[in-house]
């Protein structure tokens, strides 16, 4: 089969012939016929995940049809449509039990733990619990942007953040994320300030429900203008970047008691971010991590696309084939763009989708 494959960190990834996966037995091999280009593939591809194991090949938002299926797999079958959490499940861990298989503790996660999805088969592991039935009428495009980027902003929002009607939600870096999480805020009724560098992205943030736009560009104070446009700062503040300046700047922007989700990846050399624990303990904030979300809480999310309430198929902003997943991948921390998050640009644009990179 044909995949992106990378041999060393930082250096241009290639397209060539590998072989093809074979399923584990509770495992299945999709073939791909949609899937998207994320900024945590950048981060894996510039070597900031432990996980990796060269060569590699990237991706892991997917959405395809099974091709094979393990000897023990219960639920599936070849010709399935399906998709998949980006975080993959073990089922039987303490976590597991607990329903949150989101924070599975043998989590495998397609394109970091093993090979992914820029390619024309993936294979995934425990099935019976991972995987995810595409509704007829929801195209693969669709469907590849729910298992992280939408998913992962709808967890944040809805369980993390616990939005209510009427409150301010500020989101920093209007990316694939970042827009996700303003649709869904603005759909459950909140008032979203949307804040990114970017006026293209900013434009884009307007186009799905933002109320307010704050431009974080130049020496502006963004924490303060945050807190002007909201009367006092926002409820709910959710880093969908993941940098320290808008991680500190999501916290300074909240009022008191407010709440802020960390959904963005904050690597750096010591793995530490500093955050203003001052204003946390003088304000009484919440400080809150959300990742990703578990394959049996999809419905909820699937109904409100379903219902047409949420859009996700309007955040995809450009459609390419895996021929130039390369150059794209590479083009995510180079060049500013629409969808560039608020400090750092993201020139591969909001919603990349690689479709049908079959022969």
């Amino acid at each position: 089969m044909r995949a992106v494959v990378f041999e060393r960190f930082g250096v241009p990834a290639e397209v060539r012939d590998v072989p093809e996966p074979e399923p584990a037995a509770h495992g299945v091999v999709v073939r791909v016929e949609a899937t998207g280009l994320c900024r945590s593939d950048w981060h894996g591809w510039q070597g900031h995940d432990p996980d990796i194991t060269l060569p590699h090949v990237p991706g892991h938002e997917l959405a395809g049809v099974v091709a094979a299926v393990g000897d023990r797999v219960a639920r599936w079958r070849v010709g399935d449509r399906v998709t998949v959490p980006f975080v993959c499940a073990c089922g039987q861990c303490a976590a597991c039990a607990a329903g949150d298989q989101q924070v599975c503790e043998r989590q495998t996660q397609p394109g970091f733990t093993h090979w992914g999805s820029f390619a024309e088969y993936v294979a995934l592991e425990q099935a019976d619990v991972n995987l995810v039935a595409v509704p007829e009428g929801m195209t693969f495009g669709t469907a590849a942007s729910l298992g992280c980027r939408f998913a992962t902003a709808f967890r944040a929002v809805v369980r993390q953040g616990r939005v209510s009607a009427g409150e301010w939600v500020a989101v920093h870096g209007c990316g694939g994320v970042g827009l996700s999480a303003v649709m869904i805020a603005a759909a459950a009724g909140a008032r979203v300030v949307a804040v990114d560098v970017s006026a293209g992205a900013l434009e884009l943030a307007r186009g799905v429900g933002a109320a307010r736009c704050v431009d974080a560009s130049g020496s502006a104070d963004t924490a303060a203008l945050v807190r002007e446009v909201t009367g006092g700062g926002a409820h709910l503040s959710l880093d969908a970047l993941g940098s320290p300046v808008t991680c500190a700047a999501s916290v300074d922007g909240l009022r008191r008691r407010g709440r802020h989700v960390q959904v963005g990846l904050l690597p750096s050399d010591t793995g530490t971010t500093p955050v203003p624990m001052a204003r946390v303990i003088a304000l009484e904030l919440e400080i809150l991590g959300s990742h990703g979300m578990a394959a049996h809480d999809y419905p909820a999310m699937l109904e409100l696309v379903g219902a047409g309430v949420l859009r996700p198929e309007s955040l995809v902003t450009r459609e390419i084939g895996l021929d130039a997943v390369p150059g794209a991948l590479e083009a995510m921390g180079t060049a500013s763009g629409a969808g560039a998050g608020a400090g750092v640009g993201v020139g591969a644009g909001v919603g990349v989708t690689v479709i049908n990179p079959r022969r």
